[in-house]
């Protein structure tokens, strides 16, 4: 067995908790925000932050272990003694190094954080292992004066706790106060053993504002969305503005159901919410080319949606790759809509890719958005909708770059 002094730095392991039960939302930790399992936004900044020898969610669920693998996490199944309501992340944790004894120091990263950064890992990850912390948790600045509570029936006045009211700050003059956000709170083995998540020689680090979003106490769910959107972390890659948007025909644009007449005639469904969706797309000048293993030529022609087609295609890779080289786009500015086991390719290959919320597995898994909508009933229009928020964001990173390249511009002229 390899000792600690031959190993050349401590075994860092990042570890999401994420049990089964839930007293709000059933198996909140991997229901869809924005289109990703909530757990997949942690494991995401987690994985690509580059610094954790390995990557744990500790459950109980097999849905959760499920998607936990799908973001490229190892699995630990934890007891049933430490999965109840009354169960404490300590005691989970310790569980967690009773069974892994490789681990020497645990970065505990909630599940309920989506705005997460890897950035942040990083500088954290440095604190504990070249600056000798033993603990570090995140904090958020916040700007709030407190009062001291009287309780019903106490015959007593309220009193100031970090303010003169006779001089009150403006908020420009004052620097606030460091609160706990639950973000993340790293420890290492031997301050756990005794009990502890905080303790020995600590620090602190400052999370951004727009980064600390606590689903548990902070906003809903359609909040935590738009959160997301603005301030979540997409993968390595940055953002490029969509110019193609593919669609699978069946089980996309269609539910992919199709109905026979006695004369021998086939028949399709589609949902009007999805035509104006194309339509909305085509407005903002991007292009919509419509894809199908079969020939739908017909069904097609009777929607009238004057999109490029290409029927009977038994390699959509290729078809996709083909039309990619012809307009001249990079794969960042493609995006993908499908949704069986023959999309795969295309949805891995493409800069943005989504599936309905009836997909298969596989499919499900190359995706980068889960529809909340199944095909045929408003799954296009849904990533639509997608796309346009993810260009905004593209369109904001934009602006804040000019900023910060003319406020450099400005600083050295003078």
């Amino acid at each position: 067995m390899e000792t600690d002094e031959a190993q050349p730095r401590s075994h860092l392991a990042a570890l999401v908790l994420a049990r089964g039960g839930s007293k709000g939302i059933p198996l909140k930790n991997i229901k869809l925000l924005a289109g990703v399992p909530l757990i997949g936004w942690v494991l995401r900044a987690a994985i690509d932050a580059g610094v954790f020898h390995s990557v744990w969610v500790s459950t109980d669920h097999d849905e959760i272990e499920k998607v936990a693998k799908q973001f490229g996490a190892q699995v630990h199944r934890r007891s049933p003694e430490v999965s109840q309501d009354s169960s404490t992340s300590l005691e989970t944790i310790r569980e967690f190094l009773n069974h892994h004894h490789e681990v020497d120091i645990v970065g505990n990263i909630q599940a309920t954080s989506p705005c997460l950064h890897p950035s942040d890992l990083i500088k954290v990850a440095n604190l504990i292992q070249k600056e000798g912390f033993d603990s570090v948790f995140s904090v958020v600045r916040r700007h709030q004066f407190r009062w001291s509570e009287v309780k019903k029936g106490e015959n007593k006045m309220t009193e100031p706790q970090n303010l003169n009211p006779a001089k009150r700050y403006r908020r420009q003059d004052w620097p606030g106060e460091l609160y706990e956000n639950g973000s993340f709170y790293f420890a290492k083995r031997h301050l756990i053993e005794k009990g502890y998540l905080q303790g020995g020689k600590m620090a602190y680090y400052e999370m951004r504002a727009e980064h600390s979003v606590d689903i548990d106490i902070d906003i809903d769910w359609p909040i935590a969305e738009q959160r997301v959107l603005s301030f979540g972390y997409f993968g390595k890659d940055p953002l490029k503005e969509v110019k193609l948007l593919v669609c699978s025909v069946d089980g996309c644009l269609t539910n992919g159901r199709i109905y026979v007449t006695e004369d021998h005639k086939e028949m399709v469904s589609y949902d009007y919410r999805d035509i104006v969706g194309i339509n909305l797309l085509k407005k903002r000048g991007i292009q919509v080319r419509l894809i199908s293993e079969r020939d739908c030529s017909k069904s097609l022609s009777a929607m009238q949606l004057g999109c490029v087609a290409e029927v009977n295609a038994t390699n959509k890779l290729q078809v996709l790759e083909n039309w990619q080289k012809d307009i001249g786009l990079s794969w960042k500015e493609v995006a993908y809509l499908g949704n069986e086991e023959s999309d795969v390719e295309c949805l891995k290959k493409a800069g943005m890719s989504g599936v309905p919320a009836d997909a298969c597995a596989l499919a499900q898994k190359a995706a980068g958005y889960i529809c909340k909508s199944s095909g045929g009933c408003g799954a296009v229009r849904e990533f639509a909708e997608h796309i346009f928020l993810l260009l905004e964001k593209v369109n904001s990173a934009r602006k804040q770059m000019e900023e910060v390249n003319s406020a450099g511009e400005d600083t050295g002229g003078k």
